[in-house]
Formats: structure tokens, sequence, C-alpha cells
């Protein structure tokens, strides 16, 4: 045997790609085709089945971006094929890009059943096998021509992201409609070559096994004539049988695959393009299951399920049956996969309610895992949701690309801010794309970094991000896979099966604290400011409608709006998908997006307005509504009342330029350039401006980050910032206690107002940005007096610590990091807040003090607006509106408490009096989230709220009205089993909580 490794090799690379796989189908005869375009968006299917198509031919241009054609193929299965398997091969102009980033279809019989989809990897419909010849061939299809908007070449701008301006160039070329015979045993050899190349080519040059398969290989090509493959096939496969069925080491790496579609709800294409996704995929899927007896498939995200279920009735019957069988199995329990740093605390936990909810109603199924393999990085306080939604487990690939620090571990406890612990795994085949190409395997498990404790993981199998699912190639390699030496195993089993089988296999996996920061995607916390903000608002708004429906319900008998309630939530909840709320989707999502927040407020504004104007009945007494979760201007949490009045604010006009507000907490100097030179806390006679600085200084960086514009920010982008120092007015407001400032920069223009509330110790900076940049970064900056080692940022039910330093490489890669309402530094006795009432996107930075003294400066800066230009080029064009707060003396109980503030102004109203919340507490600390009625309609009133400070608290819930009993429950509203139920005193509850521990109870009215 003289022939060398890269002579084989190249050999079988050179047969299988020239001669073998043309091979497979080795007849064919054209069919006859007729289209018809949809004029305008997509159509129902019996109105596309039914329009009169106008013949097309291959070779044809077709398909406006973003547009419908309904094909027409149409022809007769020749009577020579008697006895053999035919296939339609249906290529609609599809390149070699993954499926799902290009045009796709749908296949439908004449009667509307739904066949399979359409897509690179996918081009065939089974017509019989075996045919009795003479059959009539009448398919349609439904054809997206979804335009190719990323192609991993330098990203480019494109108009072809949004159909208004995208144009009407046909964007394919129909390239072959035939029916074709399909030699299966040419099919069954192509599967068993790549197998074992893949293989060979992973083994080390030295290893005997990988010289076994070489031979073999060898072997089975001097066996086939390549004149003659289809005849020859058989025997080639022959001489394959031994290296095949030779069995893996006892000791080989176990992967678990779980056939999966990863489909972004939306991205490179809008939400109505996701539903169909949705319907080709699982049509897909639903077929492969039928023909595939070992094949399981996981499909996440309960929107999408609704979705088929809404939208392809005759799919969702499909789905039923096989999700009855238990082969299509609901996964990760979240309404979708979602950003999991931006939502808040409540929609976060509703992620879950509504999610699981939909499963358990749909199908009596509860799901025990999270799963995010997506998401761009995991905030601290999910452990704990997870847990209050009923489930224990989490899987995320993401965080594999992290660009700094390797993570250390694949399964893991993950430990979040109050303590809970969540069994984690990350796949170590890094995608949730997995082909089952042997390269995929080795690497799962090269890679595995728990090897010696556990020999478990997950792969995620088939095609994503734009859908498309598991072949039934990768079917085909896994089935060689199970039992395969020198390589990994791989075996069907559900997400549910694996976790289970990897918890006992690894009883004391190693613990991770604190929140997974992904190490890249940084700018998603602040591209697409006007999304960002629809969320933030429509979150608060929700909680607003909720607690004002729910007091009116109590109160005033006032209708509580369930179902309107349900719809709005899922609405926000579909919007925090992890390419939406993050700004990371084409424009049009973007433009949609902006209008569903719209029409999100003027609706949840409605039923505000009505539930308030029931509680406060007929009368004039002038009346505060506070929304918020603590007292202010003595109007209670949860109720409404007369406000009491503060003391004024002076402005005064200094000589230089400046101005001097001054209310008796606090004294801001405003210097002629419209900076905060100093702002003085008078009780604690302090400074809060480092010595030398101004804050309230607004910064421009460029911002070409190396590649994924809109996702991500590069730390080079700090070694370039101007300061927007010059000043175009700098005057006393219209109020006469406020301070305007006006400056313009490239094309921009920003307009500020600063204010300083009487008898509250808070600078409130309003700031309008008309902006008109492009590839640029602006920040706000704070630099404070103040030395800390560390800082809070607010997550989901409680803050998160970071350090302000960089001593090591996983501290300086979180340069650009996420906050909720405030971000807070102290030293002993005394700290500052920036608080915010949109904005996402933080850096947190210590200099050396350069007035001679030895401290260090500590700057806060806030990420206003970036200007990206893929895969949107008009990227956050427009004006733009923030609201942010100084709050100089502030513990972390302020800086709590002057978030909620800042994001749920007082509504004024007249009325007959006061009106009573249906909950008080006693303690700050204890923050409610929500009040509302439970969601089975049975009037009880459901109370969630949590420890917001990082300590014990002990505190009283008083309750303002008749109840019989108190339920402590889950999330979905559940009793929590082996849970105390907390002691009913009269109206009183005592509860004690544990640092950041959320609770959530359940009051059943008399």
């Amino acid at each position: 045997m003289h022939d060398d490794r890269s002579l084989v090799e190249a050999r079988l690379r050179r047969v299988l790609d020239e001669r073998i796989r043309p091979a497979v189908y080795p007849e064919s005869v054209p069919l006859e085709v007729a289209v018809w375009h949809a004029p305008d968006e997509p159509v129902p299917v019996a109105e596309g089945l039914a329009a009169e198509p106008e013949p097309i031919e291959v070779g044809a241009r077709w398909g406006a971006p973003w547009g419908t054609s309904w094909f027409r193929v149409t022809g007769t299965v020749p009577e020579a094929w008697a006895g053999r398997t035919v296939e339609a091969v249906l290529d609609l102009g599809f390149d070699e890009n993954m499926p799902g980033f290009q045009c796709e279809g749908l296949v439908y019989r004449p009667d509307g059943t739904p066949v399979k989809g359409l897509n690179p990897r996918n081009q065939w419909v089974r017509v019989g096998a075996p045919v009795e010849g003479g059959e009539e061939v009448r398919l349609h299809i439904e054809a997206a021509s979804n335009p190719v908007i990323l192609d991993y070449r330098p990203f480019r701008p494109t108009r072809l992201g949004d159909k208004e301006t995208a144009g009407s160039e046909p964007q394919y070329t129909l390239t072959r409609m035939d029916l074709a015979v399909l030699d299966e045993t040419v099919w069954q050899l192509v599967i068993d070559l790549e197998v074992l190349g893949e293989l060979m080519a992973e083994l080390p040059p030295e290893s005997a096994r990988r010289w076994d398969i070489l031979r073999a290989v060898e072997r089975a090509l001097d066996a086939l004539d390549l004149q003659d493959v289809g005849g020859t096939a058989a025997e080639a496969r022959s001489r394959l049988t031994d290296v095949l069925a030779a069995p893996a080491a006892p000791s080989a790496h176990r992967i678990s695959a779980v056939g999966h579609a990863h489909i972004d709800s939306a991205w490179l294409w809008p939400l109505r393009e996701t539903v169909r996704k949705v319907a080709r995929t699982t049509s897909n899927m639903t077929a492969l299951l039928e023909d595939e007896p070992d094949f399981v498939f996981a499909m996440s995200q309960a929107q999408q399920w609704a979705w088929v279920k809404e939208h392809r009735p005759e799919v969702w019957a499909r789905v039923k049956k096989a999700v009855a069988d238990g082969r299509f199995v609901p996964a990760g329990g979240m309404w979708v996969e979602s950003d999991t740093n931006m939502p808040g605390s409540e929609a976060m936990a509703r992620q879950f309610v509504h999610g699981k909810r939909f499963f358990l109603d749909e199908f009596g199924i509860e799901n025990d895992e999270a799963w995010l393999p997506d998401t761009f990085g995991f905030a601290a306080g999910l452990p704990q949701i997870i847990k209050a939604a009923g489930s224990k487990y989490l899987l995320t690939q993401k965080i594999s690309w992290s660009r700094t620090n390797k993570f250390p571990h694949h399964t893991f406890w993950w430990e979040g801010i109050d303590g809970t612990r969540i069994f984690t795994h990350f796949p170590p085949v890094d995608t949730y794309n997995c082909s089952m190409k042997g390269s995929e395997i080795a690497h799962a498990a090269r890679n595995f970094k728990d090897k010696g404790v556990a020999r478990r993981s997950l792969a995620p199998t088939g095609w994503g991000d734009g859908g498309g699912g598991t072949t039934r190639e990768m079917v085909a390699k896994a089935a060689r896979l199970r039992d395969l030496e020198g390589s990994a195993t791989v075996t069907w089993e559900s997400p549910a099966d694996f976790f289970a089988k990897a918890a006992a296999e690894y009883p004391a996996p190693p613990v991770w604290v604190g929140e997974l920061y992904l190490e890249l995607h940084r700018a998603t916390l602040t591209s697409q400011a006007k999304t960002k903000q629809g969320n933030r608002r429509s979150e608060h708004l929700l909680r607003e409608a909720e607690l004002w429906a729910a007091t009116a319900a109590v109160r005033a008998g006032f209708a509580y709006p369930y179902e309107e309630l349900d719809r709005i939530w899922k609405t926000v909840l579909l919007h925090q998908f992890h390419d939406i709320l993050p700004g990371s989707s084409i424009a049009w999502v973007h433009r949609e997006a902006r209008r569903t927040y719209e029409r999100v407020a003027e609706e949840l504004n409605a039923i505000i307005d009505a539930a308030q104007r029931a509680l406060a009945g007929e009368g004039t007494t002038p009346l505060v509504f506070n929304a918020a979760p603590h007292t202010r201007a003595g109007v209670p949490a949860g109720g409404a009342a007369t406000a009491e009045t503060a003391g004024g604010t002076v402005l005064t006009s200094l000589a230089d330029g400046g101005h001097v507000l001054d209310n008796g907490l606090l004294r801001i100097e405003i210097d002629a350039r419209g900076l905060v030179v100093s702002a003085f806390d008078v009780e604690a006679g302090r400074e809060t401006v480092a010595p030398g600085r101004a804050a309230n200084l607004l910064q421009l960086h460029p911002d070409f980050p190396n590649m994924w514009d809109a996702w991500d920010v590069d730390e080079f982008y700090r070694n370039t910032v101007t300061d927007l120092t010059g000043a175009d007015e700098v005057a006393a407001g219209a109020d006469g206690v406020s301070v305007r400032i006006v400056r313009t920069f490239g094309a921009s223009r920003v307009t500020q107002e600063l204010s300083l509330p009487p008898g509250e110790r808070r600078l409130v900076l309003d700031t309008a940005v008309d902006w008109h940049e492009t590839e640029k970064f602006l920040k706000l900056a704070f630099p404070l007096d103040v030395h800390a080692e560390r800082y809070a940022s607010e997550t989901q039910f409680g803050h998160f610590h970071r350090p302000t330093h960089t001593n090591t490489s996983w501290e300086a890669a979180k340069f650009e990091a996420c906050n909720h309402r405030f971000v807070h530094l102290a030293e002993p006795g005394w700290g500052v807040a920036v608080v915010n009432d949109s904005t996402y996107g933080h850096d947190v930075t210590r200099t050396v003090r350069t007035d001679g003294d030895h401290g260090t400066t500590t700057t806060v800066r806030v990420s206003l607006l970036r200007a990206p230009r893929f895969p949107d080029p008009e990227t956050d064009q427009g004006v733009h509106r923030f609201r942010h707060a100084l709050v100089p003396g502030a513990d972390i109980g302020d800086a709590v408490r002057e978030g909620w503030r800042l994001n749920l102004p007082e509504r004024r109203a007249t009325g007959a009096g006061e009106v009573a919340p249906l909950v008080t507490v006693d303690q700050d600390a204890v923050v409610v989230t929500a009040v509302k009625l439970a969601d089975d309609g049975s009037g009880d009133v459901v109370v969630r709220f949590h420890e917001a400070h990082g300590g014990r608290a002990r505190a009283t819930l008083t309750v303002g009205f008749e109840t019989t009993g108190v339920t402590v429950t889950d999330l979905l509203e559940r009793p929590l089993p082996g849970t105390a139920a907390p002691e009913l005193d009269g109206n009183r509850i005592a509860v004690r909580l544990r640092p950041f521990e959320l609770t959530t109870l359940r009051l059943k009215r008399a």
C-alpha cells in the first residue's frame, strides 16, 4: 500500500464532489412551472392556491425583495421509473449560504396540506418510494424572496433591510424544477464516506484507527466505477462495513443530540416572515419525525408555537400529534428567547409565566430547563427567576463567543445574587447549529472542560438562526456515530433526558457566582435607543395598568382587563427577543417596533386613566397617584392623596455666564459651558464632582468595530474622544428655575434642561438629541469624587456589584456593562447614584487625580446613542429624549427609590378623596414589583416583592381589603410545595427575606 494520506483524502474529496454526489439523482425529467406573484404582503394559503399562475422557465429571474411568489409545478412520473424512489428536486435559486438567510419555500398539496419546507440544504420532496409509474404530480410552493442581508463579508450598509426602501429588482434565478430518481444506495454511500472522511481528518496522524479508515476508504473508491456509480455503489459500501461497525471506546465522550432549529423571532427578517419560517421548519420536522424513529426534535419560544397554532392550523395538527408521541418537545418555557440583561424584573418573570403556561395549557407539559442558546450574556438575577418559575436547568452556547477569556466550565452550578443555584450546561460543540460534521463532534469531545468527572454534553442539531432544522443527512450521520470507534457517541435525546443524566453523573460541579458576561456584543446595550425606550416605558406602564386596574377592581368594581393585559404583555415580551431589544435587527423590525410601542402606550394609558377615574370618583380634591413602590411627598405607594408641598429652588445667574441652582439640600453650579462643576451636598458638607473635572459632559467617540456593527463596540473606541464643551446657549429655562443648554456638533444638536426639584436631593437632566452622526458613540460623563473599588448596577430583583478596577483580564473585559434604573458608588457613609429612565449601557473607570491629591476619580459614563450602519443604515437617526438624575449623598436604598421615582412619574387628577393602597409595606428595603389580580380570574390579589438593598429584611405587609388567606406561590401563581404560608394576623402579614429574595403571595379575597 503506497498511497499516502493526503492523496487518499484529496481523491475522496474529488470523487465525492464530481462523481458520487451527482449520481444521487441519476435520472430526471423537467416539471412544468407556473408562478403567481402576490401583489404585496403574503396572502392566505387558500388565496395563493387559487390564484391563476403564468408559465415561467428555469433560468428566469423572480422575486422582488420581501415578495411572495406562488409556484405551481406539475408533471408525470415516467412509466420506466416504476419500482424506484422518486423525488421532486426544487431549487428556487439557492446559493451556498446557510438556510434561513435567503429565499425559502413551503410546499403544499393541491388541497392545502403542507408537505415540507424548502431551503438550500433541503430541496427535495418525496413523490413515492417506490412509484408505480404514471403518477400525476402537482405541488404548490409558497416561495419567499427574502433578500440576502448577511454574507459575512465586510458588513456593507444596505437598503434591503426594509420593504419601504428595498426596491423591486428580482433577487433570485429559478434553478431546477425536476422529477428525479433517488438512488438510495448512492445516497447512503455519500453519508458513509462523509462520516469516515470527517472522522479520519480529526484523528492523530499516527493513529492506527486513522490508517484503518484510510485504507478502507481507498478500497471502497477502488471498487467504484466512476462511469457506473449506481451500479457499483453497493460493492463500495460493503468495503466500509468493518470500519463502520467498530465500536467506540467505553470511555468515549457521550453527546446527546437534540434536533433543533434556533429561529430568531426577528432579525434579518421581519416578524411576519418569522411566522412563515416557523411553519416551514415545523413542517420539515414533523415529516422527518415520521421517517426517522430515533429522531427527537425540540423547539423553544412559546410565541413561535402560538404562531403555528394561529396562522397554520394544518401544521399545528401535525405538531400536536408529534408532541403527544413524545418526539416533538416543547423546550425552554419562555415566551421568546429573550435578552436577559435589559428586561426588567417583572418582564423577565413574565417571560417564564407566559411561556410555561402556554405549554401547560396546550400539552400539559412543564419545562425544567431554560433554553437560551443565542442570548448575549446573562444577568445575575436570572437564577432565582428560573427557580421561581419551577425550572432548574439552563442551557446556552453564546458564552463561547467571548473574545478575551475562555469560560472555565461546560457544566456547572450558576449562582445568582440571592444565592440560588441553577444547574447549567454550555455545549462544548460551540454551536447551536450542529450539523453532525466530524469536526464538530471531535471539537465537542476535545473541548469538554469537565473530563475526568463528567463525559456527557448536548449538541443542538439542525440549521438555525433563520430556521430549517435537522436534515435527513444529519440523522443518517448520527446513526453512524451512535457507536463508532474514534468518535464520541451520539444519541438522540430530549433536553430533559440530557439534563437528568448530566445532573446524576455530575452531582457536585463547580460554582460560578454572578453574571455570565459575554465579552462581545456589548453595543447591544445602546443600539436602537427608541426600541429600548419603548421597552422600558412599556414595562412601567404595564406595572401601572395592573396596579390601578386591580385596585379599582377591589375598591370600585372595575372590570379587570384580563385579556387586554395578557395580549399586551405578550407583545412586550416578544419585543424583548434577543435581536429586537438589543437593536441588532434590520430597519423594518425597529420601524415596526416603534409603532407597536406607541400602540401599547396608548392602550395602557387608556386602562390606567379609566381605572384612576373609577378610583378617584367625583370631586375637586387634587390627587396624586403614586405607582412607585415607595412613599413620595406624603403620597403612599400604590395609592393616591394630596401631595405635600416642599420648599422652593432658587436659580442664581453668575457674571461669568454660569448659573447656580440651590434648593437647600443641594447646590449645583453650572458654568458658562453648561457643565456641572459642582454638586454640593449641603447636609453632608461634601462635593460630588471630582476636583478640576466637570459632570454633564457629553463625549463623542468614533465607533467602527472590527465586525458586527450594531452588536459590537471594541475597546479601542476609547483611544479617541472629543469633549463637547462648546455651547450655543446656556441660559435660565422658561420656568425661571432651570438651566437650558444648547450644543451643536457635526450635523447634530443637543438641548438640555437641568433642574433641581424642591425638597429633593437630585439633579434632573433632561436631554434631547437630534442625532445625525454616522459611526459615532455618544456618552454622558459624571466624574465623581468617590473612592470605590466596586459599584452597584440594578438588575432583576436586586443589584449586582462590579469592580471599578481592571486587575484581571476578566475585569478589563467588562468595559461596557448593563444597568437597569441606577448605578451606585459609595464610600462608607456617603455615595452617589446616577439614575436613568431608559438607557442601559454604561462604563465606570478609575483615574488618578491630577490636582496633587493622591486620591482617585471614579467616572460613570452613560451610553446614549450609537450610529452603526449595519444592519440598519439609519440606526438612531432623529430626535431622542432621555432623562437622568444625579443623586449625591445616596445610599443604596436612595438609589433604588430614585430609580423607581424617575421611571414612574406621578399622575395628577381630581376626585372625591384619597385612594388607599391594596397593600402597604413598612420597610423600604422590601420593594413591591407587582400588584395584580390572579391570572385565573378568581379575583385573588397577587403581590410580588423582593429585598432590594442586599441585606436581610423583616417587614410587615398590611392588606387593605378583606382577605381570608395567604399562599406563597411560584411565578405561575401556584402554591409552592413544602413552603409554609406566612401567618395572617388580621390584615397584617409578617415576612422575613434573605438578601434579594423574591417572594410571590396570593391573597384570597373574602
